[in-house]
C-alpha cells in the first residue's frame, strides 16, 4: 500500500526518504502531514527547543525580588518570582 517517497527538507534542502514504514506509522497515529524536515534537522530542532531556553530577569510584583521567567515581561503586567508564584498557586 505504501511506497518510499523522496522528500526535500525545508531547513537544509537535502533529500530524504519517507519510508513506507514511516508512512504507515504516521497513518496509524493520525498524522495528516508528511514530515517537512530530515531526521538530522528534526533532531537539531528538538535539541534547540529543549536545551537552550532563554530566561529574562524582572522585578517580582509581590516581594520586589528578582524573578527569572522564560518569556519577555511586558510593563503592563507584573511577574512573580518562583517563591511568590508557588505561594499564589497553593493559595488557590
Amino acid at each position: 500500500m505504501y511506497e518510499d517517497k523522496t522528500l526535500v527538507c525545508k531547513d537544509c534542502g537535502n533529500e530524504f526518504i519517507f519510508t513506507a514504514g514511516e508512512q504507515e506509522f504516521y497513518a496509524e497515529k493520525g498524522f495528516e502531514n508528511e514530515p517537512q524536515r530530515c531526521r538530522d534537522c528534526r533532531q537539531a530542532r528538538k535539541a534547540n527547543r529543549n536545551g537552550e531556553r532563554k530566561f529574562y530577569t524582572a522585578v517580582c510584583r509581590e516581594c520586589g525580588g528578582e524573578a527569572r521567567v522564560p518569556f519577555e515581561p511586558t510593563s503592563d503586567k507584573g511577574v512573580l518570582c518562583s517563591a511568590c508564584f508557588e505561594k499564589s498557586k497553593s493559595a488557590e
